[in-house]
């Protein structure tokens, strides 16, 4: 296993989850927290807690993103939500399989612990577009935020969408170029409390993720 594995947590306003989170990371999993313009304090947070805080001036979730993997160095990236939802302790069943070479991506599959943890509007969203893409011959159910594979390939695959879009493109890319994509059930758990979702948060929210979404479908080629 790698001495060391990053893990990008991109980051807004999310100062009350990040304890939680960074403290429950594997040992051999480093933070880098990507601050996209938070005004709770969330840089200083984050540091506190050990973790190496990159800024990323331009708006959006895929620029967060980008730049945590611009500023990564390790073999294996992890990509996790900082808003408490998903359980760092399961990283590293999402990292075997690309670590054993059998995937080459590796992503969750959001089961929620409970009613009320993944709003209707959310999944159905979500469900739509996974089935879109099952259409373009990605099998996935899901769009989920956490995600695990080799930074260089990562890179290499050329995502442009720097918004809600990024998922999706990077999906579509990494099945288009033929990569290997493991999914893996993971606990979805409620947002720590304090912090409130840029997408399943609200309707307009998930509108906005929805129209990301359209704009890679129209314009991304899918496996041929």
């Amino acid at each position: 296993m790698p001495t060391q594995i990053d893990v990008v947590l991109p980051c807004l306003d999310e100062a009350a989850a990040l304890p939680g989170v960074l403290t429950a990371l594997p040992p051999g999993y480093r933070a880098i927290v990507v601050d996209n313009g938070s005004r709770d304090g969330s840089p200083e947070v984050a540091a506190r807690h050990g973790a190496r805080v990159v800024h990323e001036p331009r708006r959006g979730y895929g620029a967060a993103v980008h730049a945590g993997l611009e500023a990564a160095d390790g073999e294996l990236v992890c990509v996790l939500d900082a808003d408490g939802s998903f359980d760092p302790a399961e990283l590293p069943a999402l990292v075997a399989p690309v670590l054993d070479g059998t995937a080459d991506l590796s992503v969750g599959r959001r089961r929620p612990v409970g009613a009320g943890v993944w709003p209707w509007h959310a999944r159905a969203g979500t469900a739509l577009v996974a089935a879109l893409l099952r259409r373009r011959g990605v099998p996935l159910r899901d769009l989920s935020p956490i995600r695990v594979a080799r930074r260089a390939a990562l890179l290499d695959l050329g995502v442009a969408d720097r918004a809600f879009g990024y998922p999706l493109e990077l999906l579509i890319r990494a099945a288009a170029a033929g990569w290997r994509i493991h999914e893996l059930d993971v606990t979805y758990a409620p947002r720590a409390a304090g912090t409130r979702s840029k997408v399943s948060g609200s309707v307009r929210g998930t509108l906005r993720a929805t129209r990301d979404f359209a704009g890679v479908l129209r314009t991304v080629d899918g496996p041929r």
